[in-house]
């Protein structure tokens, strides 16, 4: 189908969003969620994209929910609005592919809770990162959710409570983001660990995603069972096969991604 806010364009194997209302701080309206949905449902389901990048145009990466959506709406647009977006988060989770945010500019409620909820970010050096909602009187708790999963308790407390946007270096000292990076090297710098994650097999990479995420809050020993589990199959799957008898033979593996 054809978006109308968001754009896609794939270079080699990693593919490309990018929030495209740049007019709006790339605000997430109602309309650039359900994009978004179908779009990555698109995703899941591809064979040729190895990683996925979510970027945004303009100077901000996100400022959050598109409030105009909102304004004098009913409670049913508003449930609209804060399900279909949970939907869009649990999405990048459960995609197959590892999902990289690129920052530059602001990032704040909905925005920083999309950048929690990607795999990796990497953020340029003025990038800003906040839940401001408790300004206006509407906590910010659905950001909540990936936030404290990213940062802990008190760090995320400490932001929702405060409403203090914090600096892309104490983003990173805290866990929200994996490194900062000059603003002209944001681009290169995150093709560069896009493509190098892209060089790995697509059947390992989306196995090793969904069993990371459903063991993490799980308890130790759960957690071991699953692993121990799931790795047993992996080296069962025919890259799994593949990759050890490459290590083994000292050549270049040929992954089918299967």
């Amino acid at each position: 189908m054809e978006f109308q806010n968001i754009t896609f364009e794939k270079v080699d194997t990693v593919g490309i969003v990018t929030l495209n209302r740049p007019g709006k701080q790339n605000a997430l309206s109602i309309a650039l969620i359900g994009e978004m949905n179908c779009f990555l449902a698109g995703i899941a389901a591809s064979r040729e994209v190895k990683v996925l990048v979510v970027r945004a145009a303009g100077k901000n990466f996100c400022a959050g929910h598109d409030l105009a959506d909102l304004a004098g709406k009913d409670i049913t647009v508003c449930n609209t609005m804060f399900s279909t977006c949970s939907e869009m988060m649990l999405r990048l989770q459960r995609l197959p592919q590892p999902v990289i945010a690129q920052v530059q500019g602001i990032a704040t409620a909905a925005g920083c809770q999309l950048v929690a909820a990607c795999d990796l970010a990497v953020a340029e050096e003025g990038a800003r990162f906040g839940t401001p909602g408790v300004n206006l009187g509407v906590f910010c708790s659905s950001p909540a959710v990936s936030i404290v999963r990213a940062v802990g308790r008190k760090r995320a407390m400490e932001m929702l409570f405060t409403a203090r946007l914090i600096g892309a270096r104490e983003a990173e000292q805290w866990n929200l983001i994996n490194r900062v990076v000059p603003v002209d090297r944001l681009e290169a710098e995150t093709m560069d660990l896009a493509r190098h994650i892209a060089r790995a097999s697509l059947s390992c990479l989306a196995i090793g995603k969904q069993a990371f995420y459903t063991q993490v809050n799980l308890p130790d020993p759960a957690a071991y069972d699953l692993a121990s589990n799931v790795i047993v199959n992996n080296f069962f799957t025919e890259d799994g096969k593949e990759g050890v008898a490459a290590f083994l033979e000292k050549r270049k593996p040929v992954w089918k991604d299967k």
